[in-house]
């Protein structure tokens, strides 16, 4: 077994941990302080060719492998957690499918698109009454003629409230499908803006559908695709979601280590102390099996591997983990890392939404279940 990055990808973290260093990390905490989109940070993503990451060179993508696209989301999410979820939203649950699903005239006229930054895109999936049950969508989309009329709601819509293109779920007579949505379609609205408790740069939003027109053209895949479309879209998303709780956790270890040797109480740092050593030890030992469970997941991906029990394990241990990681963090800041004024209290807060951001920890849990007993030939849920 090699567990060595390639020349490749080692220049590849080098590069990415530079544009971070320059173009993301001044900006974080402006960013979750203003609550306003990662504009600048997405733009000059998008001059480096990153928001292309997972597309191939003809469309204007930067063709990164499955672990690149990993180490890519891991350094941004160092310097901002929102900015990531912004950009892995917009590759993984919208240019990805795209991609894969797609027919070469929906390719060749919104892939060069979203590489570029001409276009974002956004992953209308959940509804009021259908969070993490996906069959049970109620957004009806109803052919009429050369056209899909749609009617329905959608919920947290990553990216709705900046993008221009949204991948839509809805109810056909075959079954759920997914349609590709610009948002200046007659009939889509975008609506309120969800305030967060963290990932202040992400924008959520509502989505009205009144008998929103799309070309029947737009139907991505066939009628009926929608479901298998979006759980791969979404085992996808998730390996960047465990790269995304890799690279916060990082920075929070960081953050504690530097504080915990810097501290000084009864007469030395507080980096003597062996409760904040072993705070530290189990963190660092934890971050360690975060990077190997997130980079599998990444090298699997590239390799066009099933993703579904990986991407699961690696998004429920890498968010659980984080979390940890971060919680024993603001312990060694103390009442430090309560305020604001630390970074380890913003990491803390966008932390915790990666135990529920494209799937929850307990959904998880029954997904691997499922899978397990399957061989067994067991059904549950």
């Amino acid at each position: 077994m090699d567990f060595e990055l390639s020349d490749e990808q080692r220049m590849f973290v080098k590069m990415f941990a530079d544009f971070c260093a320059k173009e993301v990390a001044p900006l974080a905490k402006e960013t979750d302080h203003a609550e306003q989109p990662p504009a600048r940070q997405l733009a000059a993503a998008a001059a480096q060719g990153f928001l292309g990451a997972l597309l191939p060179e003809r469309y204007g993508g930067a063709e990164l492998d499955g672990l690149s696209y990993v180490l890519l989301l891991e350094e941004i999410a160092k310097a901002c957690v929102s900015t990531a979820l912004t950009l892995n939203t917009h590759a993984a649950l919208v240019c990805a499918p795209i991609l894969r699903h797609g027919n070469e005239e929906q390719k060749e006229r919104y892939l060069p698109a979203l590489a570029a930054g001409e276009m974002l895109g956004g992953f209308a999936l959940t509804e009021p009454a259908a969070g993490s049950d996906l069959e049970a969508l109620r957004l009806s989309a109803t052919r009429a003629g050369d056209e899909y009329v749609l009617r329905g709601s959608k919920l947290w819509v990553t990216n709705a409230g900046i993008g221009q293109l949204l991948l839509v779920f809805g109810q056909t007579p075959a079954g759920v499908s997914a349609f590709i949505v610009e948002t200046a379609a007659p009939g889509v609205r975008v609506g309120y803006r969800e305030k967060t408790m963290g990932l202040r740069g992400c924008c959520m939003h509502a989505v009205y559908f009144d008998r929103a027109r799309v070309p029947a053209g737009n139907l991505l895949g066939a009628e009926g695709d929608g479901l298998r479309i979006a759980r791969e879209a979404l085992d996808l998303a998730g390996v960047g979601l465990a790269a995304i709780s890799l690279g916060a956790a990082e920075t929070a270890l960081e953050e504690g280590t530097r504080f915990a040797a810097q501290r000084v109480q009864f007469g030395g740092p507080i980096a003597h102390k062996g409760a904040i050593q072993a705070m530290i030890a189990d963190s660092a030992t934890e971050v360690e099996a975060m990077r190997w469970m997130a980079y599998r997941a990444g090298w699997l991906a590239g390799q066009g591997a099933d993703l579904s029990e990986p991407a699961a394990a690696a998004k429920l241990f890498c968010s659980e983990t984080a979390m940890r990681v971060a919680n024993r963090m603001l312990q060694v800041h103390g009442g430090y890392g309560y305020m604001k004024e630390y970074a380890i209290e913003r990491i803390y807060r966008d932390l915790r939404a990666m135990e529920i951001v494209g799937g929850t920890s307990q959904m998880q849990r029954l997904a691997m279940a499922k899978m397990r007993f399957a061989a067994h030939k067991v059904k549950i849920g």
